[in-house]
């Protein structure tokens, strides 16, 4: 069918097919919405700890947070690993998985010595948490087709991937988790006998969430959940 036509029918009617195509995604779009009860794109996404997404997700991302408040119960080997086995599917450059983590509980012998780097803002709160787990990374990723090792330069990168998927998945098991580097790393990697080639990134504190009254003053202000940026002010079209 032409476009253009002395007529113009021609050109109306394919002007309306293509409205009626232009349209479909956002058919299906209010479709979906409406089978999950939803009447407008603006209620897809309520306020949950004083939190709303700008565009539709999933609520556990407006859920999960970082608290400090902990209750001290302690954590089975087999449920922590549940997060670590989210983490080991965290994607990454050339599937180099370069996360490496060492996990110690509240009871094991590194508990104190790790305990020990942390710095006094941070020891006020962790004594009550359930576990600790080193998130490191690995330098060097295997070249293509050759079994030698080169600088990886996305290894910090994408362990934070894996970071990010262990604390979902806590959250999802009804723990909470909180990221420090608030501590002598070098002290840390002491503790940890951090092997060569590895960079320790951070401390996952785990736990299951506590009473904020249990805080000292200057931190119980501080136990809530943040907000974010506008969505505006960190995502641009085309450039930056």
């Amino acid at each position: 069918m032409p476009l253009y036509s002395p007529s113009g029918g021609n050109c109306i009617e394919s002007l309306r097919l293509a409205s009626l195509d232009f349209q479909k995604p956002f058919q299906l779009v209010k479709h979906q919405l409406n089978f999950l009860g939803i009447d407008e794109m603006s209620q897809a996404s309520p306020i949950i700890n004083n939190r709303k997404a700008e565009f539709p997700i999933d609520a556990q991302f407006l859920e999960r947070w970082s608290p400090r408040a902990f209750t001290g119960e302690l954590i089975s080997e087999p449920e922590i690993m549940s997060f670590l086995e989210a983490a080991r599917w965290a994607p990454s450059s050339n599937n180099g998985q370069p996360w490496r983590f060492a996990l110690i509980l509240r009871n094991d012998p590194e508990w104190d010595s790790l305990f020990a780097t942390l710095n006094a803002n941070n020891q006020a709160w962790v004594g009550k948490a359930s576990a600790l787990i080193a998130v490191a990374s690995y330098q060097l990723i295997a070249k293509a087709g050759s079994p030698d090792l080169i600088p990886n330069a996305m290894h910090a990168f994408d362990t934070g991937a894996a970071w990010a998927y262990m604390a979902l998945q806590a959250h999802l098991q009804g723990w909470a988790m909180h990221g420090i580097g608030g501590f002598d790393k070098e002290a840390g990697a002491q503790v940890l006998k951090m092997p060569e080639h590895h960079t320790l990134q951070m401390l996952a504190v785990v736990g299951k969430r506590g009473d904020a009254s249990t805080l000292p003053d200057t931190l119980r202000q501080r136990e809530a959940p943040n907000d974010r940026k506008q969505l505006s002010s960190l995502v641009k079209r085309g450039t930056f």
